[in-house]
């Protein structure tokens, strides 16, 4: 009985370790969008805001997706998105929650 409840635990634990891993590529994936999209000429920080969000609801729905605070800025020659992450651990005595930030860059297109 102790052996399978053991079991259980690691593998609910990993389950929880892949589902994180898969979430921070999404994250990056996001960013990344957002930060192209808003660089285009005539585009800026709200269509960036607007393509990482909807890359992260149609990836990561539900509870975790909404977790994820997005955000973009034009610096200068480069439109730049940032995610704050904070994914809540499914057994949080034996796996910590993971907290992480990514920041996504592009340079601005210019008109010649």
């Amino acid at each position: 009985m102790v052996a399978t409840a053991l079991v259980l635990v690691v593998f609910v634990g990993l389950a929880n370790l892949v589902v994180d891993l898969y979430a921070r590529g999404v994250v990056r994936a996001a960013v990344d969008e957002g930060a192209r999209e808003g660089a285009a000429v005539d585009a800026g920080a709200v269509e960036c805001e607007q393509r990482a969000t909807d890359v992260v609801h149609t990836l990561l729905g539900g509870p975790m997706g909404r977790s994820i605070e997005l955000e973009c800025r034009e610096e200068g020659t480069r439109m730049t998105a940032v995610a704050r992450v904070d994914l809540p651990s499914w057994l949080p005595v034996f796996v910590p929650a993971w907290e992480f930030g990514i920041v996504g860059s592009a340079t601005k297109e210019r008109v010649p």
